[in-house]
Protein backbone atom coordinates (compact mmCIF):
# COMPACT_ATOMS: atom_id res chain seq x y z
CA UNK A 1 0.00 0.00 0.00
CA UNK A 2 1.36 3.45 -1.29
CA UNK A 3 1.48 6.51 0.80
CA UNK A 4 -1.03 8.02 -1.37
CA UNK A 5 -4.05 5.10 -0.77
CA UNK A 6 -2.92 4.97 3.03
CA UNK A 7 -3.56 8.88 3.64
CA UNK A 8 -6.66 8.44 1.75
CA UNK A 9 -7.52 5.79 4.01
CA UNK A 10 -6.87 7.54 6.87
CA UNK A 11 -8.90 10.97 5.98
CA UNK A 12 -11.86 8.97 5.26
CA UNK A 13 -11.62 7.16 8.50
CA UNK A 14 -11.02 10.78 10.07
CA UNK A 15 -14.75 12.11 8.49
CA UNK A 16 -16.45 8.81 9.30
CA UNK A 17 -15.20 9.17 12.99
CA UNK A 18 -13.67 5.59 13.37
CA UNK A 19 -10.37 6.62 14.20
CA UNK A 20 -11.11 7.22 17.13
CA UNK A 21 -13.08 4.02 17.55
CA UNK A 22 -9.86 1.84 15.85
CA UNK A 23 -7.47 3.95 18.44
CA UNK A 24 -9.91 2.92 21.58
CA UNK A 25 -10.54 -0.93 20.49
CA UNK A 26 -6.24 -0.79 19.99
CA UNK A 27 -6.21 0.11 23.56
CA UNK A 28 -9.21 -2.40 24.48
CA UNK A 29 -7.06 -5.30 22.88
CA UNK A 30 -3.63 -4.27 25.31
CA UNK A 31 -5.99 -3.67 28.61
CA UNK A 32 -6.20 -6.91 29.67
CA UNK A 33 -2.40 -7.24 29.51
CA UNK A 34 -1.82 -3.96 31.49
CA UNK A 35 -4.29 -5.19 34.05
CA UNK A 36 -2.52 -8.26 34.78
CA UNK A 37 0.71 -6.89 35.34
CA UNK A 38 -0.91 -4.56 38.13
CA UNK A 39 -2.76 -7.42 39.93
CA UNK A 40 0.71 -9.41 40.36
CA UNK A 41 1.72 -7.51 43.11
CA UNK A 42 -1.89 -6.65 44.73
CA UNK A 43 -2.77 -8.42 47.99
CA UNK A 44 -6.68 -9.36 48.26
CA UNK A 45 -8.70 -7.99 50.85
CA UNK A 46 -11.77 -8.58 52.29
CA UNK A 47 -14.54 -6.78 49.83
CA UNK A 48 -12.40 -7.83 47.02
CA UNK A 49 -14.40 -9.60 43.98
CA UNK A 50 -12.81 -12.44 41.87
CA UNK A 51 -13.92 -14.48 38.65
CA UNK A 52 -11.86 -17.86 38.98
CA UNK A 53 -12.13 -20.37 36.68
CA UNK A 54 -10.89 -23.97 36.35
CA UNK A 55 -9.99 -25.24 32.74
CA UNK A 56 -11.99 -27.48 31.06
CA UNK A 57 -14.43 -27.66 33.83
CA UNK A 58 -17.62 -25.12 32.65
CA UNK A 59 -19.08 -26.15 36.59
CA UNK A 60 -16.28 -24.44 38.09
CA UNK A 61 -16.13 -20.97 36.88
CA UNK A 62 -17.52 -18.73 39.90
CA UNK A 63 -17.43 -14.95 40.65
CA UNK A 64 -16.48 -15.01 45.03
CA UNK A 65 -16.10 -11.69 47.07
CA UNK A 66 -13.58 -11.85 49.14
CA UNK A 67 -15.54 -12.50 52.85
CA UNK A 68 -15.54 -10.43 55.97
CA UNK A 69 -12.68 -13.26 57.87
CA UNK A 70 -10.55 -12.76 54.89
CA UNK A 71 -11.73 -16.78 52.72
CA UNK A 72 -13.78 -17.43 49.33
CA UNK A 73 -15.62 -19.68 49.05
CA UNK A 74 -15.49 -22.22 46.09
CA UNK A 75 -17.01 -25.81 44.75
CA UNK A 76 -15.32 -28.99 46.19
CA UNK A 77 -13.34 -27.18 48.91
CA UNK A 78 -14.62 -24.92 50.85
CA UNK A 79 -13.74 -21.88 52.08
CA UNK A 80 -9.89 -21.21 51.47
CA UNK A 81 -7.82 -18.29 52.95
CA UNK A 82 -7.25 -15.18 50.76
CA UNK A 83 -6.70 -11.95 52.24
CA UNK A 84 -3.66 -10.91 51.90
CA UNK A 85 -2.59 -13.24 49.07
CA UNK A 86 -1.71 -12.27 45.39
CA UNK A 87 -4.27 -13.70 42.87
CA UNK A 88 -0.90 -16.38 41.74
CA UNK A 89 -0.58 -17.34 45.30
CA UNK A 90 -4.27 -17.81 45.90
CA UNK A 91 -4.37 -19.93 42.43
CA UNK A 92 -1.31 -22.09 43.97
CA UNK A 93 -3.24 -22.75 47.10
CA UNK A 94 -6.76 -23.90 45.19
CA UNK A 95 -4.56 -25.60 42.27
CA UNK A 96 -3.01 -28.06 45.97
CA UNK A 97 -6.58 -28.40 47.00
CA UNK A 98 -8.74 -28.73 44.07
CA UNK A 99 -5.76 -31.94 43.19
CA UNK A 100 -7.61 -34.12 45.32
CA UNK A 101 -10.02 -34.20 43.20
CA UNK A 102 -9.85 -32.67 39.72
CA UNK A 103 -5.86 -33.88 38.28
CA UNK A 104 -3.64 -30.93 37.94
CA UNK A 105 -5.89 -28.52 37.29
CA UNK A 106 -5.26 -25.33 35.73
CA UNK A 107 -6.84 -22.12 37.43
CA UNK A 108 -7.57 -18.94 36.71
CA UNK A 109 -7.75 -16.21 38.68
CA UNK A 110 -8.67 -12.30 37.64
CA UNK A 111 -9.42 -9.26 40.22
CA UNK A 112 -12.65 -7.56 38.84
CA UNK A 113 -12.81 -5.05 41.09
CA UNK A 114 -10.22 -4.11 44.31
CA UNK A 115 -13.02 -2.75 46.08
CA UNK A 116 -12.06 -4.27 49.88
CA UNK A 117 -8.78 -2.46 49.58
CA UNK A 118 -9.62 1.60 50.45
CA UNK A 119 -8.00 4.03 52.58
CA UNK A 120 -9.37 7.37 53.41
CA UNK A 121 -7.75 11.07 53.10
CA UNK A 122 -9.59 13.27 55.40
CA UNK A 123 -8.70 17.05 56.14
CA UNK A 124 -6.83 19.70 54.22
CA UNK A 125 -6.28 18.24 50.79
CA UNK A 126 -7.31 18.93 47.18
CA UNK A 127 -9.88 16.30 46.52
CA UNK A 128 -10.08 14.34 49.93
CA UNK A 129 -12.04 11.13 50.26
CA UNK A 130 -11.73 7.56 49.39
CA UNK A 131 -8.83 5.63 48.10
CA UNK A 132 -8.61 2.70 46.40
CA UNK A 133 -5.65 0.98 45.72
CA UNK A 134 -4.67 -1.46 43.28
CA UNK A 135 -0.82 -1.65 44.11
CA UNK A 136 0.69 -0.79 47.07
CA UNK A 137 1.12 2.78 48.23
CA UNK A 138 2.24 4.50 50.64
CA UNK A 139 1.44 8.00 52.61
CA UNK A 140 3.12 10.57 50.29
CA UNK A 141 2.01 8.86 47.10
CA UNK A 142 -1.58 8.73 48.70
CA UNK A 143 -1.57 12.18 49.57
CA UNK A 144 -0.33 12.90 45.70
CA UNK A 145 -3.62 11.27 44.50
CA UNK A 146 -5.70 13.18 46.91
CA UNK A 147 -4.31 16.47 44.89
CA UNK A 148 -1.40 17.43 47.52
CA UNK A 149 -1.71 19.42 50.72
CA UNK A 150 -3.61 22.93 50.23
CA UNK A 151 -2.06 26.32 51.69
CA UNK A 152 -4.12 26.05 55.00
CA UNK A 153 -2.67 22.28 56.01
CA UNK A 154 -0.59 21.62 58.90
CA UNK A 155 1.82 19.52 57.24
CA UNK A 156 3.89 18.34 60.09
CA UNK A 157 0.59 17.60 62.17
CA UNK A 158 -0.36 14.46 59.82
CA UNK A 159 -2.03 11.59 61.24
CA UNK A 160 -2.42 7.89 60.12
CA UNK A 161 -5.16 6.09 61.92
CA UNK A 162 -5.03 2.88 61.76
CA UNK A 163 -6.93 -0.24 62.93
CA UNK A 164 -5.55 -3.59 63.58
CA UNK A 165 -7.34 -7.30 62.89
CA UNK A 166 -7.49 -7.41 66.74
CA UNK A 167 -9.58 -4.37 66.69
CA UNK A 168 -6.96 -2.29 68.33
CA UNK A 169 -6.35 0.99 67.21
CA UNK A 170 -3.14 2.99 66.51
CA UNK A 171 -2.58 6.48 65.44
CA UNK A 172 0.79 7.57 63.22
CA UNK A 173 2.29 10.61 63.26
CA UNK A 174 3.59 11.78 59.63
CA UNK A 175 5.52 14.90 59.34
CA UNK A 176 5.64 15.56 55.61
CA UNK A 177 8.07 18.53 55.68
CA UNK A 178 10.71 15.90 56.80
CA UNK A 179 9.72 13.04 54.53
CA UNK A 180 9.69 16.00 51.79
CA UNK A 181 13.31 16.91 52.18
CA UNK A 182 14.25 13.40 52.44
CA UNK A 183 13.96 12.98 56.25
CA UNK A 184 12.66 10.61 58.40
CA UNK A 185 11.93 8.41 55.20
CA UNK A 186 10.45 4.94 57.93
CA UNK A 187 7.28 7.74 58.63
CA UNK A 188 6.56 7.04 54.75
CA UNK A 189 4.80 3.77 55.45
CA UNK A 190 2.98 1.83 53.05
CA UNK A 191 -0.72 1.91 54.08
CA UNK A 192 -2.83 -1.15 55.14
CA UNK A 193 -6.26 -1.35 53.68
CA UNK A 194 -8.78 0.52 56.24
CA UNK A 195 -5.86 3.46 56.99
CA UNK A 196 -7.17 7.06 57.27
CA UNK A 197 -5.04 9.93 56.67
CA UNK A 198 -6.01 13.46 58.86
CA UNK A 199 -5.02 15.96 57.55
CA UNK A 200 -5.19 18.91 59.68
Amino acid sequence: MNRLTLGRMLNSLRRRGLLALLFACALCLHYPLLAVAADAAYRLNPGDRLEITVWHEENMHSEVVVLPDGSVSFPLVGHVPAARKTTEELAALLRERLGKYIPSPEINIRLLAAEGNTIFVLGEVTRPGAIVMTKPMDVMQALSVAGGLTQFAHKNSIRILRREADGHSQTLDFEYGDVEDGENMEQNIVLQSGDTIVVP
